[in-house]
């Protein structure tokens, strides 16, 4: 799962989230790589006319769309998200690409929700607290924000 729990003591307890990385920078470049050859093979075919430069803008689109997208892809893994449930405080961090947020809220007040429906996604997760609402592991598949869910709600059971 793309999530753990930090070894921490009875007070204290951090969970870092992030999404999941299937694609390795190697895998990146083999898959542009062939993406662009098989794209090039038809040009074989009619090399020499004028047909290829007619062709070429169109094919180098698609190569620079699918780049830009998986670099896009490439720079949403770099979330992090990372919880700390402490005796009066939780906190949460998100480290983004570009940007860091930060929520806190009372341990007393701290409610975490599992929205089956009604949320962008089915079991939306969220944690409440000071008036305020924040989405958990956005990222994460719906079956693992259930069992994220249950051993979130376990641990700040302890901790109250």
């Amino acid at each position: 799962m793309p999530y753990e729990w930090l070894p921490s003591d009875e007070n204290e307890h951090r969970l870092h989230a992030w999404p999941h990385r299937s694609l390795t920078q190697r895998g990146f470049v083999w898959f542009v790589g062939l993406t662009a050859a098989l794209i090039a093979l038809p040009l074989l075919a009619i090399l020499g006319s004028p047909v290829v430069w007619i062709l070429m803008p169109f094919l180098l689109a698609a190569i620079a769309g699918i780049w830009l997208a998986l670099r896009k892809n490439g720079r949403d893994r770099d979330i992090l998200e990372d919880l700390r449930l402490e005796p009066g405080k939780a906190t949460l961090t998100r480290h983004g690409p570009k940007v860091r947020r930060d929520w806190v809220a009372n341990m007393h007040w701290l409610r975490v929700t599992l929205h089956e429906t009604g949320g962008p996604v089915p079991n939306y997760l969220t944690l409440k607290g000071e008036n305020r609402e924040v989405e958990l592991g956005a990222f994460l598949s719906e079956e693992e924000r259930i069992d994220l869910y249950r051993e979130l709600s376990a641990r700040i059971a302890l901790m109250k």
